[in-house]
């Protein structure tokens, strides 16, 4: 009979907590330092869609416009090439679409401009604004649903690895002078939801280790036993996931680049805090068979 794979993850726990301490610090540090490459959609601009009649290089599209107002536009294709998106400066936006789309289509003789979508300081603020809105009330609704569901040191753990993902995926793009736009912040939003479910799955099995353990089992090993059951399935989606992801990179244009690359970053290093930081953190606050006695006496009495 094969022995069952039975891995000790929690033994070098404060190696593992100092690694992400490491990684959270750096990414902060980038993040205030650098900051984040903002997209139009957060920094304000115009984005200018343009159409050829066959397909183009981002390159050469990007040598005619050397030389010109335009050069330091920013240029994404889309598609299968005979569209490309230009995302010029905030500057732009006291002049006309009239006057741009003349200046371009002069500049790029075989090309039609689509449309002018502008975006302003007003718009871009506000664009933010909810955009951070939408992660606090993300993290507040973890927090409420896991203290509902488990205990607050299981809220604790989750939020903590949550805002451990977020921060690490943030300082990533930070450093690597990505661009962040909607799209990206999508990706996070869907990282937080991913995250957390991998989460919540090894603590629903922990809760119900400890309630069918012996009471002699220490907690390290009901926890790290639990980490042990769903490593499996944790392994498998997010494998399954990335593969997913790396075809989007691939194939998907440069319109969802960024996402892709959102969207791996987090799924990496959402799986690694599940395993890691979510149950080195249960072990700090001391969880025990005590947190869960409430539960069975409740359970009891009706």
């Amino acid at each position: 009979m094969r022995k069952k794979f039975n891995y000790n993850f929690l033994s070098k726990r404060n190696l593992w907590i100092s690694i992400s301490a490491i990684f959270v610090f750096l990414s902060i540090g980038s993040l205030v330092t650098q900051g984040l490459q903002l997209g139009t959609d957060f920094s304000g601009g115009a984005s200018v869609s343009i159409e050829f009649p066959n397909s183009v290089e981002a390159e050469s599209v990007r040598t005619m416009l050397v030389g010109t107002r335009f050069e330091s536009a920013k240029l994404q294709t889309i598609g299968i090439g005979k569209e490309v998106l230009l995302k010029v400066a905030p500057d732009f936006l006291e002049e006309s679409k009239d006057d741009i789309k003349t200046d371009i289509e002069e500049i790029m003789t075989d090309g039609k401009v689509v449309f002018i979508d502008m975006v302003g300081p007003q718009i871009s603020s506000e664009l933010t604004e909810d955009g951070i809105l939408a992660l606090i009330y993300a993290l507040g609704g973890i927090l409420i649903y896991v203290m509902v569901r488990f205990t607050s040191k299981f809220a604790f753990g989750a939020v903590l690895a949550v805002v451990h993902d977020i921060v690490v995926s943030l300082g990533i793009f930070s450093m690597l002078r990505l661009e962040f736009d909607l799209t990206v912040l999508a990706a996070f939003l869907a990282v937080i939801g991913y995250s957390l479910n991998d989460t919540i799955v090894v603590f629903d099995r922990v809760r119900e280790n400890f309630k069918t353990s012996r009471s002699e089992v220490s907690s390290e090993v009901i926890i790290n036993l639990s980490i042990n059951q769903t490593l499996s399935r944790t392994l498998v989606t997010s494998g399954t996931t990335l593969v997913v992801v790396f075809a989007l990179f691939l194939l998907g244009g440069d319109m969802i680049k960024n996402f892709s690359i959102a969207l791996g970053f987090g799924v990496i290093v959402g799986t690694y805090s599940s395993i890691y930081v979510a149950g080195s953190t249960l072990m700090f606050l001391e969880l025990s068979r005590d947190d869960f006695l409430s539960d069975e006496q409740n359970t009891e009495d009706v």
